[in-house]
């Protein structure tokens, strides 16, 4: 366990809202072990760790464990409160969820990652941390000890998006494709707008190309204010057939309905390079960033 002397659990009052509960601040947390979870709705790590935090969540809530979800928006889509409890309701959440949208919880901790956990003991200390995914195992022990039970760890395998990246094969990194932060490595097709954050097709029939070495392809998309796009995905050429990920069907075929990560390809029957296309089949679709498993 990490020592941080008496550092205390910062202020939830910056929060633009709540769900699954009323405002929690100090009389309400007093007593009990508290787990603070910075998420974001499109982030794969977090998607990924998700289910530890969930099952946690179940299994110590009677010795007294609250888990809070911090939501504190990467993308400018991710603000809007509807998406965020459409998150929530897909991921099973039913532990307290803090609207950041003014990052002014985020700054509090002066956290700086997603997933980002705090393990706060019951006089509100900051007794650990752990940013990223991994380190399941001691962090349920640090929840153990800090609650003062000893117990065999919950079980869990995640399923869709939600499992465990392949870390033995997984060569490609996130890949942002606004101008903000792109490498420049994705091929765009057709009449597109490449703003800050993201790409916006302009035309029918635009697609975006790219080359991986992983696993699982996912991509974080939106229709903005269009209505639902439908899509296509190729695979070296061809539909990606047994290889489609749970956003698509074995002929590629998809729709764009709100904005989220997508999952194009899942458990390709060969872990190697390989080169991804999606076609829209209507104007309007925001593309913002490539992440691989």
């Amino acid at each position: 366990m990490t020592v941080f002397g008496r550092v205390h659990m910062p202020s939830l009052g910056g929060a633009t809202g709540w769900l699954n509960s009323d405002p929690l601040g100090p009389a309400e947390l007093r007593g009990h072990l508290v787990l603070v979870n910075f998420w974001t709705l499109t982030c794969i790590n977090w998607l990924r760790q998700e289910p530890y935090v969930r099952a946690w969540a179940q299994a110590y809530r009677d010795d007294g464990l609250i888990v809070i979800g911090v939501h504190t928006p990467e993308f400018s889509f991710e603000h809007e409160i509807d998406r965020v409890r459409q998150a929530t309701k897909a991921r099973a959440i039913d532990y307290p969820v803090v609207l950041d949208n003014d990052y002014e919880v985020w700054d509090a901790f002066d956290n700086h990652y997603w997933p980002a956990l705090y393990f706060v003991d019951t006089e509100g200390i900051i007794r650990d941390q752990h940013f990223g995914e991994g380190r399941y195992e001691q962090s349920e022990r640090v929840i153990q000890g800090l609650l003062g039970v000893e117990r065999e760890l919950v079980s869990v395998e995640g399923q869709g998006v939600e499992k465990a990246a392949d870390w033995d094969h997984l060569r490609t990194p996130e890949t942002y494709l606004g101008y903000a932060r792109s490498d420049q490595s994705a091929s765009l097709r057709g009449e597109w707008t490449v703003r800050s954050e993201n790409v916006v097709l302009d035309e029918a029939g635009g697609s975006i190309a790219y080359r991986f070495h992983a696993r699982d392809a996912n991509l974080v998309l939106s229709p903005g204010a269009h209505e639902p796009i439908p899509f296509r995905v190729l695979v070296d050429g061809e539909p990606p057939g047994p290889s489609h990920g749970v956003d698509v069907d074995e002929e590629g075929n998809g729709v764009l309905r709100d904005g989220r990560l997508y999952q194009l390809v899942r458990e390709h029957e060969a872990v190697r390079q390989h080169t991804l296309e999606i076609t829209f089949l209507e104007p309007g679709a925001e593309a913002y960033a490539f992440t691989f498993g």
